[in-house]
């Protein structure tokens, strides 16, 4: 039993994390195991979100790094994770200039800037995709997987972390296996997980049979071949954890017009009254809409997400919430405290499954998920860019919002109307990158208002676009320029566009600093 202080552990206290012989005498310095991965290797990383990434090897691999470069020896690796990691993981790779390529999700912003320096080859996938196209062979081989558990029981069973993103498919397919064991993560973390080995290559698959957000349709374990394993390192680090601000005028007020539009919803009978499974992005936003629910006339909710964040911790312990289906956590330290306090109150109340599983769209179309997500910016048409600064520059990049939106019941896209201090608007004549076309987009909002885009016309979009989600000082602008379109080519009005101009208002930005 762990006894816990605070939000970390009492050595003294752990019993043995690591219960099978045969990887118990595999046990080696952070160091010793690091030396095992080599130049050239395409190494798999546990970790989503800032949560269950391996503590120790990360900065090992720095070192090593370093050294090489140092003797004039070249020392990188190809990347690849469930989602985002942390400083220490990404961060400190990045800062040794070891990583060649980088799949699928990052949000560290040292690595940001060599991905958009061009020195990273970046692979910005779906993250329903990034498991079953390493598995189809379309990145090559996986040398080495590096995944943080919980503990080592005999036979090869893992109690998986605070999170389980890619881990099982790249323990499953990797040549070799590192296991950091974390005795900062709660022993009580077993029985948390659902992991699910029913997945198959086409052309063999099955329905995953799947029809309610807590259903278990796995095991609680991951499995590794004991053979497989080179090395286990024990580790006492916490995850990172990222703090929230507490909801501010603007994320309120895109809150509060989501909660109108689900009462409107629920009012017209398109949904029943504890509404549909949700699903939220990360973020300051997303937790704002989730704070929203909080008192509302809404209960006995469920959530089928990637993460889980404080706003659906606050949801659970107030009883709106009845259940999570995540991947990961996402906590800020007073989240991360108040889990591990009451944490056998949450068994049985959250579950957390491999991303191809928390992602997979025929899951999510069954389930009739409601999806909300943030945006950089959206255009009048209703086209979505939530990846890229400028056209060119990567942000974080898709994660699994496309999972979610394509195959959601309903999806939201919400962004403050602008940024920079006013200086950029949300709403653009035609967005800078596409990440999300119109076809997928149900509605867009913003502190300004909310338009629903379903069953429209790209000429209907427009105006409920400018007049609703665009900031004031914008508005004219947009509509200026939709006017314009519409009467230049007569025979092109079903998206009228003036290609001169489309993205003039990004050039003018780069010019001036300014759109």
């Amino acid at each position: 039993m762990v006894i816990l202080q605070g939000y970390g552990c009492n050595n003294a206290e752990v019993t043995n994390r690591i219960t099978c012989p045969e990887l118990s005498a595999r046990t080696m310095t952070a160091e010793a195991a690091a030396a095992l991965i080599h130049h050239g290797d395409n190494v798999g990383f546990s970790g989503f979100t800032g949560a269950g990434y391996p503590k120790a090897i990360p900065g090992a691999l720095h070192d090593a790094m370093v050294a090489a470069h140092t003797r004039g020896d070249a020392f990188r690796i190809g990347l690849w994770t469930g989602a985002s990691t942390a400083p220490d993981a990404d961060g400190v790779l990045a800062k040794a200039h070891g990583v060649s390529s980088r799949l699928p999700y990052n949000s560290d912003p040292t690595m940001r800037a060599l991905i958009n320096s061009g020195e990273v080859d970046y692979i910005d996938a779906h993250l329903s995709h990034s498991a079953q196209h390493m598995w189809f062979g379309f990145y090559g081989r996986l040398d080495v997987a590096v995944v943080e558990v919980t503990a080592i029981l005999p036979g090869g069973l893992l109690v998986p972390s605070s999170s389980v993103g890619n881990n099982k498919t790249w323990l499953d397919q990797a040549q070799k296996v590192i296991l950091e064991v974390n005795h900062w993560q709660p022993r009580e973390l077993e029985g948390f997980h659902d992991i699910y080995y029913g997945a198959a290559l086409p052309p063999h698959r099955r329905p995953i049979e799947l029809t309610e957000p807590m259903q278990r349709i796995g095991e609680p374990y991951l499995r590794v071949d004991p053979a497989k394993v080179v090395a286990v390192v024990e580790t006492d680090r916490p995850d990172r954890n990222s703090p929230f601000s507490p909801p501010d005028e603007v994320s309120a007020a895109i809150a509060d017009h989501v909660l109108d539009f689900l009462r409107h919803e629920v009012r017209a009978g398109r949904m029943p009254a504890d509404l549909l499974p949700l699903q939220s992005g990360v973020g300051n936003v997303a937790n704002a809409m989730l704070a929203g629910l909080q008192g509302s006339e809404f209960t006995n909710l469920t959530a089928f997400t990637e993460v889980i964040q404080d706003g659906m911790l606050d949801l659970l312990d107030s009883g709106t919430l009845r259940t999570a289906s995540a991947t990961s956590f996402g906590l800020s330290d007073a989240g991360v405290r108040r889990f591990m306090d009451g944490i056998a109150s949450y068994k049985g109340r959250i579950l957390l499954r491999s991303e191809e599983i928390s992602n997979h769209p025929e899951l999510v179309r069954r389930l009739g998920l409601i999806a909300m997500n943030g945006m950089i910016e959206a255009d009048i048409y209703g086209n979505v860019n939530s990846t890229h600064i400028m056209g060119s520059a990567i942000m974080n990049g898709i994660g699994g919002s496309g999972d979610f939106a394509r195959n959601a019941f309903l999806n939201f896209f919400v962004t403050p109307s602008t940024a920079k201090d006013g200086a950029i608007s949300a709403i653009v004549p035609m967005v800078s990158h596409v990440d999300h076309t119109e076809h997928d987009v149900h509605v867009i909002v913003t502190e300004h208002g909310l338009a629903d885009l379903r069953g429209t016309s790209p000429q209907d979009r427009a105006p409920r676009i400018i007049e609703h989600c665009a900031h004031p000082r914008f508005r004219e602008a947009l509509q200026d320029y939709f006017e314009r379109a519409w009467n230049e080519r007569p025979t092109a009005r079903h998206t009228p566009h003036l290609l001169g101009e489309a993205l003039s208002w990004h050039q003018r930005y780069l010019d001036t600093g300014s759109m």
